[in-house]
């Protein structure tokens, strides 16, 4: 066997099995939880935005070494040598097979890939990834710092009940209905959340 042959064989097992073990949605739910998470660090005062040049050099390189990229080079390094030995031969066939490797991932599996993750469903968002996240007050709190809240997530709009934390009702803080509010802890199986006042 030569050794695009192999590169063949190897490229598409590679993406045969990727495609039976769901390897595509385990990396779109990755992505998801990264922007969470960089989410969650713009509350922190975080400026995810701007990522040091070094960070944004290793995510290149780390999708470089995606299974999917090699995977999808070898077949068309495999490919290309195979159809092109005819005509070529030595390093000038092995660099039109490289090239045909780059071209077929670039220009043919990478574009597919990405038409198809347009349709995948996003994971919704659960109230852990409302923390730090701004609402809005309902109704009145009462004398126990408790009151309806509303927040966004993802689009829909959720109510649940809301106290007033320590540190606030200490100084005698009053949230009327419309009041803006920040989530500091939730409690999903309670439908509950710990909030601090930030102003009318």
């Amino acid at each position: 066997m030569s050794p695009y042959e192999l590169s063949l064989a190897i490229g598409a097992t590679g993406m045969v099995v990727m495609a039976a073990r769901g390897l595509g949605h385990h990396t779109g739910s990755a992505s998801h939880g990264g922007s969470h998470a960089g989410h969650a660090s713009l509350h922190h005062g975080g400026q995810a935005g701007h990522l040091p040049h070094a960070a944004k050099l290793d995510g290149k390189l780390l999708s470089l070494l995606s299974p999917r990229v090699i995977f999808s080079f070898l077949v068309g390094f495999g490919a290309t040598g195979i159809l092109a030995a005819s005509a070529l031969s030595g390093p000038v066939l092995a660099a039109a097979a490289a090239a045909g490797g780059v071209g077929f991932e670039r220009w043919i599996v990478a574009p597919i890939w990405n038409f198809l993750f347009r349709f995948e469903s996003r994971a919704a968002l659960t109230l852990e990834s409302a923390v730090y996240d701004e609402a809005r007050a309902v109704t009145d709190f009462d004398a126990e710092g408790q009151g309806l809240i509303a927040v966004d997530l993802d689009g829909q709009v959720v109510q649940l009940l809301g106290t007033l934390r320590p540190e606030d009702r200490s100084t005698g803080v009053k949230v009327r209905t419309g009041g803006r509010v920040r989530i500091e802890e939730v409690d999903p199986r309670r439908n509950r959340c710990v909030v601090s006042f930030l102003g009318e």
